[in-house]
């Protein structure tokens, strides 16, 4: 089959930075099934995993891609539940080979059927944002899906990034009151469409734009950014007994003493892959979410988060996508048809 990979970490101005190989096409394990990728979408985790190739060169090259809809060819013996024919959509496993490819393998619980309402470009932009989301806000900050926790506040730190543009239709469907954080007039635009409640500017001191809100404390906040960058600000801003929800490693040490000891403080981290990477017992629990989401989707209880779509999975497409997670100028997702792999 045909895929594009990287044999080892160069800047996305390099030309070499991905190459396009054969490679053989992949055969279901017992718990797999096989699709045929008809769409993929770019992740920040893409970047992250591409700059820590290093000098390489790896042989055969590091397939990247972990948000893609197909159709299923093959079913493992172990599986149940999917045929031939189906059309799924999933996030996958950062352990194993992505989804810029002609054919995927991937084990069968990470795996539902995409909503079926919606192209496959529309549908790979959502497994791994929503995943994230969903498991962040409902089973690590524990925020009740059905609505118990009503009319209380979320702060969500760059909401119109991937994962924001997930969070901000989920948090209102659970009926909480949405604050999320933009700088552009594109990006605030973005997350009023989405929902939130109001949008506030991170690239000025959140405190005062909260109060004049309304708002001195929040019970939830999301950092979807920055862990180091807004730890001050979100230990102020979090209420006491309060949750702060967290998805990118800080790159330094942080206090983690008072205010937010003080104030019993609940940080609840999240990492999307994790059920995959240590083979959880309960890793069924991401197909069940993506079935949940692609249920809420055909109901238009869920918004299409695809900002910009190409027509046709290359090198010099997939350069640009990188470029733009690189330096944080895209909102919502960017997604890949496979019209010429």
């Amino acid at each position: 089959m045909q895929a594009i990979g990287a044999r080892q970490f160069l800047p996305v101005s390099d030309a070499g930075c991905f190459v396009e190989f054969e490679t053989a096409t992949p055969v279901a394990g017992a718990m797999d099934v096989v699709v045929r990728v008809h769409a993929v979408a770019v992740n920040p985790v893409d970047t992250k995993i591409r700059a820590a190739l290093g000098a390489g060169p790896h042989d055969p090259p590091r397939i990247l891609g972990w948000d893609a809809a197909g159709i299923v060819e093959e079913v493992g013996a172990k599986v149940s539940g999917f045929f031939a024919g189906d059309e799924v959509y999933y996030a996958g496993d950062l352990t194993r080979p992505g989804c810029n490819a002609e054919y995927q393998t991937v084990d069968a619980r990470l795996v539902a059927l995409k909503p079926r309402t919606w192209s496959f470009c529309a549908a790979a932009a959502v497994p791994l944002v929503a995943l994230t989301a969903w498991e962040l806000l409902f089973e690590r900050m524990g925020v009740d899906p059905n609505g118990n926790d009503r009319a209380k506040t979320l702060l969500i730190i760059n909401g119109a990034g991937g994962v924001g543009s997930a969070l901000i239709p989920l948090a209102r469907m659970a009926g909480l009151q949405v604050v999320a954080t933009a700088s552009r007039p594109a990006t605030r635009a973005w997350c009023q469409s989405l929902g939130a409640h109001h949008v506030i500017n991170h690239r000025e001191p959140l405190r005062p734009q909260a109060e004049a809100l309304g708002i001195t404390a929040f019970p939830y906040i999301a950092n979807l950014f920055n862990t180091e960058a807004y730890w001050e600000t979100t230990a102020d801003l979090i209420a006491p007994l309060g949750t702060l929800g967290l998805i990118v490693e800080p790159r330094e040490k942080l206090h983690l003493g008072d205010p937010l000891k003080a104030k019993c403080v609940r940080i609840a981290w999240e990492f999307m892959a994790a059920r995959a990477k240590f083979q959880a017992p309960d890793m069924h629990r991401q197909g069940e979410i993506l079935a949940a989401i692609a249920a809420r989707c055909d109901d238009d209880d869920f918004p299409k988060i695809h900002t910009r779509t190409f027509d046709s999975l290359t090198t010099s497409h997939l350069r640009e996508a990188h470029a733009a997670m690189e330096t944080g100028t895209a909102y919502g997702k960017w997604v890949l048809a496979q019209s010429q792999i």
